[in-house]
C-alpha cells in the first residue's frame, strides 16, 4: 500500500527593516517561537533591505519609517515596485494620521505602532497573509478622522476621483473591510459567498485604480466615497 505524506504547511518568510538593532532582535525573538513563521532577512535601513531582497524575498516585511541611508517610505515604494507580491506592514513610533493614510496610499497592507502587543502582531501577520490587509482600531479611527476633517471639502483629492462610482454593495463591502472584517466574516454578515465578496473587492480596486485593498480604502475615505 502506498502511503501518502501530507504536504508540509507553508512557512511564511518574514523580514524586518529597522535601524535599531535592539528592536530588530527583540522583534525577531518575540515571533521566533511561533510555528510556521521564519525570519529570513533583517536590515538596518531601506537600501540594505532592497539589496538583501535580491537573494531572499520575504512574504511579509515589517518596515520602520525613519531610517538612515534610505527611509521606510522610499524603501516601501521601491520594494513594491520591484516585488509586487511582497506585503508590507509598517511598524513605527509615528502615530499621526497623516503617516497612516500616506503609507496606506503607498500600498502597505497594515500599520502597527511599536508598542503593539505580540498577539496583535501575530494576528496581523496571518490576516495579511490570508486576506491581503490588516486594519486595527488605530488605523480605522485614523481614516475616520481624516474623512471627518475633510468633510467640507467638495473637491476630490485625485483628478480621476470624480469618475469613481461605487455601487451600494461595493460601498457596503468596503465599509466592512474598513471595520476589520475578513472576507469570510463579510460573506456571513451580508449572506453572500466568499467568491462574491472577492469579486466586489476586485471591482473596487479596478474602479479606484489602486493596487491593494489598503490603498483603495484610503482613496475612498479621502474622496468621500464611503
Amino acid at each position: 500500500m502506498e502511503i501518502k505524506i501530507d504536504q508540509a504547511p507553508k512557512v511564511l518568510k518574514l523580514g524586518i527593516a529597522d535601524d535599531h538593532e535592539l528592536f530588530r532582535k527583540g522583534f525577531i525573538a518575540m515571533l521566533s517561537g511561533i510555528p510556521g513563521l521564519e525570519f529570513v532577512l533583517e536590515a538596518a535601513n531601506g537600501q540594505e533591505l532592497l539589496d538583501k531582497m535580491e537573494d531572499n524575498t520575504p512574504d511579509i516585511i515589517f518596515m520602520d519609517l525613519q531610517m538612515p541611508v534610505m527611509d521606510g517610505i522610499q524603501a516601501t515604494e521601491l520594494a513594491l515596485e520591484r516585488y509586487p507580491g511582497v506585503k508590507i506592514i509598517v511598524v513605527s513610533m509615528f502615530n499621526e494620521d497623516k503617516f497612516v493614510i500616506h503609507m496606506l496610499e503607498k500600498g502597505v497592507q497594515g500599520y502597527l505602532l511599536k508598542d503593539t502587543n505580540p498577539d496583535e502582531v501575530e494576528k496581523a501577520i496571518y490576516r495579511v497573509a490570508e486576506e491581503g490587509f490588516y486594519y486595527n482600531d488605530f488605523v480605522s479611527k485614523a481614516m475616520h478622522r481624516k474623512m471627518a476633517n475633510r468633510a467640507t471639502n467638495k473637491h476630490p483629492f485625485f483628478p480621476n476621483a470624480c469618475n469613481v462610482s461605487l455601487s451600494p454593495r461595493e460601498q457596503e463591502v468596503l465599509q466592512l473591510i474598513c471595520e476589520g472584517l475578513s472576507t469570510v466574516e463579510i460573506g456571513d454578515k451580508l449572506f453572500i459567498s466568499v467568491r462574491t465578496v472577492e469579486g466586489h473587492r476586485l471591482r473596487v480596486l479596478e474602479k479606484t485604480g489602486t493596487r491593494s485593498t489598503a490603498a483603495a480604502v484610503a482613496f475612498a475615505y479621502k474622496n468621500h466615497l464611503l
